[in-house]
């Protein structure tokens, strides 16, 4: 228990930052510091709930609604969070999950409007061809990797701006738009078939559906896998050291086919997710850019699965309680600061402890002077 505090302890330490931070310029740029606490306390009871409310009227509604909105967000937030810690721990830096993502999303779409299929089967089958799209998007960077020696970084970026050029400014707007209806004029694709939508675990009141429970599911998975299974051993093993890997034994190159393409299968699920759980549709623009806040949920929860799911719930709930901080003034985008500014003192510590360790190895000239004489 006391290796994982010290483990959690640097992105803990972050946050906070992070939070004091942004409440004294929240403060000072408003010249009130009762408007900034009044601003936090909006931002918490959109995220968790208004107990104070409840307490009032015993309405359920002021805390499920808030629920929903966070859970909804998490979900996104744990399972592109996730893509990028399974790359990162085979060594690979996965920078398209947004790219996986929109394609997971597109074809979930287009399974969940012109695919009729019963209601408990379908949203399985929509998640599913998600993630196999997703898995397939993101295998071509295992590919240019392996055989060519292409960076993934470099072919990432390259594929995300691909996928959301060729979906959202041609298949979006041209042979997938909308069927007009009368002269009113529909974005984005077709809206899916009530069969294929993910159940609401509460009642219509609240947002709350089953991805996030399959995302929370697959968290515990994953960390069992890289933990527990020899299977994730090697891919461990892997992003340690490649050429030690080889020498074991270990099959690399399949190692690495196969964590790019699970990084994949979970962006894709996750635009899957977007789809049936909340837009009903694919929009005319994908919006939230979800892959990349992965990215920041992956280091902050320190690339572990449990780290991540803490990090995406966390990060779910002051995204959800933004935009009730509107009601004072303060725009909606406002968590995403609190985010940008943990990963930055996250970033630094890395960049901090390698360039002491650096610092340790190198012998002072002095230290040389008496190792020649």
């Amino acid at each position: 228990m006391k290796r994982v505090f010290h483990g959690a302890l640097p992105s803990l330490l972050s946050i906070a930052l992070a939070l004091a931070i942004c409440f004294v310029a929240l403060a000072l740029s408003r010249s009130d510091v009762h408007l900034a606490t009044d601003a936090y306390a909006q931002m918490i009871f959109g995220g968790v709930g208004d107990f104070p409310s409840f307490t009032e009227s015993g309405r359920w509604g002021v805390l499920t609604r808030p629920w929903g909105e966070s859970t909804s967000r998490a979900a996104l937030l744990l399972l592109t969070g996730l893509s990028v810690a399974v790359a990162f721990s085979v060594g690979l830096f996965n920078i398209g999950a947004q790219g996986q993502m929109t394609v997971g999303a597109l074809l979930a779409a287009v399974v969940g409007a012109h695919v009729s299929l019963p209601a408990g089967i379908h949203p399985l089958v929509g998640l599913l061809c998600a993630a196999l799209a997703g898995a397939a998007y993101g295998s071509i960077a295992a590919v240019l990797k392996v055989r060519r020696g292409v960076h993934e970084v470099i072919s990432t970026i390259m594929l995300n701006w691909i996928a959301v050029n060729l979906i959202e400014n041609w298949l979006v707007t041209g042979p997938l738009r909308a069927h007009s209806e009368g002269t009113v004029s529909i974005a984005g694709t077709d809206q899916i078939l009530p069969t294929a939508e993910l159940p609401r675990l509460l009642s219509d009141g609240s947002r709350i559906h089953l991805g996030f429970p399959i995302a929370v599911l697959i968290a515990l998975a994953l960390w069992a896998w890289l933990s527990r299974l020899r299977h994730g051993f090697e891919t461990r093993a892997v992003g340690l050291g490649p050429e030690a890997a080889r020498t074991a034994g270990i099959p690399v190159e399949r190692r690495i086919y196969q964590a790019m393409a699970l990084s994949g299968a979970l962006a894709g699920l996750a635009g899957g997710v977007l789809v049936l759980g909340t837009e009903f549709r694919f929009p005319a623009v994908l919006g939230a850019p979800y892959g990349f806040d992965g990215i920041a949920i992956a280091l902050i929860g320190q690339n572990h699965p449990i780290g991540v799911a803490v990090s995406a719930l966390f990060f779910g709930i002051l995204r959800a309680g933004g935009t009730r901080m509107q009601l004072l003034g303060v725009h909606k985008s406002f968590p995403e600061l609190i985010q940008g500014l943990a990963l930055l003192f996250v970033a630094a510590r890395y960049v901090w402890r390698k360039l002491l360790s650096g610092r340790a190895a190198r012998p002072s000239p002095r230290s040389s002077e008496v190792q020649r004489a």
